[in-house]
């Protein structure tokens, strides 16, 4: 297995991703430079008590009781009572990838050596990640500022042996001191401000954002595979997406989904089955327009999503180079809630855009000659079946509930904790609604996965599709088979939903594909 090191170097979306399902191991620089400039940092710490200095969250209180000095004979006992005042959180647990995702994302922070926290204390998340033994983490109770204090609260709590973790996988859910128990390992004592350094920061927030993002190319993918399905089955027009036509409104993501549906359209079969329409309905004739803004913005996306990753987001921060105390409010989530509150609104649109063209497919009025409601049924059986009739009407439930999702949640900034967060980022509750409108959209997607390669097959296009949408049928068949009579969906639906993440590997069949090199060459110029 691969090794990541967090440390020295920044880490991608990706890397979240890999260490989140557990594809590689992680581990800590071994270079001196890095392993001194973590000591120093612990070491001013410890002088800066010996001279009885006053260090936020250290010596004080914390937030609006930054008052309070706490006596010396105290100090070591501080971080430990944040840990426990802060287990209050709330909500349906996050799941063991994202908990793991969680873990990377604090340790890449702590790593960075500006948060003044121990080898000892980066080691032993280094080893909750390669044993798998993860906090079990509560998703509410966080307001964004500062940081994500109660939900982190749960990787301290667990790192001083007072909460419970999974174990190896998410059916096993056990106290963290029976396996401290169980190792003869002892729970660490947290130092000054390590629990401050642990909580105090965007964590949460962020590694939610790592699997949106990439979740969200999924769904740009896929929702471009489907509309070029459906272009075939409402026999549309290919010049649609001409390239001179795009030349003239230079968006380069717009033009990749273009030049995906060109390329993916079997041109000759399209021509001989377009419809004498002129112009097709907005759904179709427009689907670069939606599934394009995404694909513009993932650039400033993936700039706010991993700078955010690689940054020292505690406060304070401590400066082992320069020997300094910085207070400041780099916990302050405003560019994940801004980045995920954007999100949220792009892949709703996708949704709607699905919404729109399933609506097509099933409306006898407008579907170009398919059956009503794509059914299967033979003619005699046509008067007890309903094809896909229920299934639009749950597209249209999905899509009402993604879009009703898209408000803003970093508007909804609200003064807590004595007017001293008076002004917070909302972004966790915006990377959470973000996960909330995928789910939703990938549900969209999966029915009209299935209602796409009905469409096709009831047309016998089949046999005629291109390289590439041969390949997406063959994917969408492997967990549905066409409905000639009716029979409940709602496994061959979640069967599509959970393979999603597959799509990764047929994602890259696509872009090994020698008719795409144009179109690797157009995203890596905009990246």
């Amino acid at each position: 297995m691969c090794i990541l090191v967090v440390g020295e170097q920044p880490l991608s979306i990706e890397d979240i991703i890999d260490v989140a399902k557990n594809n590689v191991k992680v581990a800590l620089p071994e270079s001196t430079e890095w392993k001194a400039l973590i000591q120093r940092g612990a070491d001013f710490l410890d002088q800066l008590l010996e001279d009885e200095g006053v260090i936020y969250g250290v010596t004080t209180g914390y937030g609006d009781s930054c008052l309070v000095e706490v006596p010396p004979h105290q100090v070591h006992e501080l971080p430990l009572h944040l840990t426990r005042f802060h287990g209050c959180g709330l909500g349906q647990n996050l799941d063991l990838v994202t908990a793991r995702a969680v873990v990377i994302t604090r340790l890449c922070s702590l790593a960075r050596g500006y948060s003044g926290v121990s080898l000892t204390l980066l080691e032993r998340l280094v080893w909750m990640l390669n044993e798998n033994i993860i906090p079990v983490i509560p998703s509410e109770g966080s307001v964004g500022a500062s940081g994500d204090l109660t939900p982190l609260s749960y990787i301290a709590g667990a790192l001083v042996g007072e909460r419970n973790v999974y174990w190896n996988d998410e059916s096993k859910i056990i106290p963290i001191s029976t396996i401290y128990e169980k190792q003869n390992i002892q729970a660490l004592v947290l130092r000054p401000k390590e629990g401050l350094a642990l909580m105090n920061g965007t964590a949460v927030m962020t590694a939610i954002a790592c699997l949106n993002y990439k979740k969200a190319e999924q769904i740009s993918l896929t929702s471009t595979l489907v509309t070029a399905m459906n272009i075939l089955a409402l026999e549309g027009n290919p010049s649609h997406f001409d390239e001179v036509l795009f030349a003239q409104k230079p968006h380069v993501g717009q033009q990749k989904i273009a030049l995906q549906l060109r390329q993916w359209l079997n041109s000759e079969v399209q021509t001989a089955h377009q419809s004498p329409r002129l112009q097709d309905r907005y759904s179709l004739r427009c689907a670069p327009h939606v599934i394009g803004v995404f694909e513009d913005s993932k650039v400033w996306l993936r700039q706010f999503i991993e700078n955010e990753l690689n940054s020292s987001n505690d406060n304070p921060l401590i400066d082992p180079v320069n020997l300094r105390v910085l207070h400041g409010g780099h916990f302050y989530g405003g560019h994940i809630a801004q980045a995920m509150d954007s999100l949220k609104i792009m892949i709703a649109n996708i949704a709607d855009l699905m919404d729109r063209q399933l609506a097509q497919l099933v409306d006898h009025k407008m579907n170009h000659g398919l059956p009503q409601n794509l059914t299967g049924a033979s003619h005699e059986r046509l008067p007890l079946n309903h094809g896909f009739k229920a299934v639009q009407i749950g597209v249209s439930a999905w899509t009402a509930e993604a879009l009703k999702q898209t408000i803003a949640a970093s508007i909804f900034s609200r003064s807590t904790e004595c007017h001293n967060q008076d002004k917070v980022s909302m972004g966790t509750i915006a990377a959470r609604d973000a996960s909330r409108v995928i789910i939703l959209t990938e549900q969209v997607i999966a029915a009209l996965c299935c209602a796409c390669v009905q469409a096709i097959q009831l047309k016998g296009l089949s046999q005629n599709l291109s390289q590439v949408l041969t390949q997406f049928q063959n994917w969408v068949l492997e967990s549905f088979t066409f409905v000639e009579e009716d029979r409940p969906l709602q496994q061959d639906l979640q069967n599509l939903v959970d393979r999603f993440e597959q799509l990764s590997l047929l994602q890259s069949a696509i872009l090994q594909s020698p008719h795409l090199d144009s179109v690797k060459m157009e995203n890596e110029h905009a990246c």
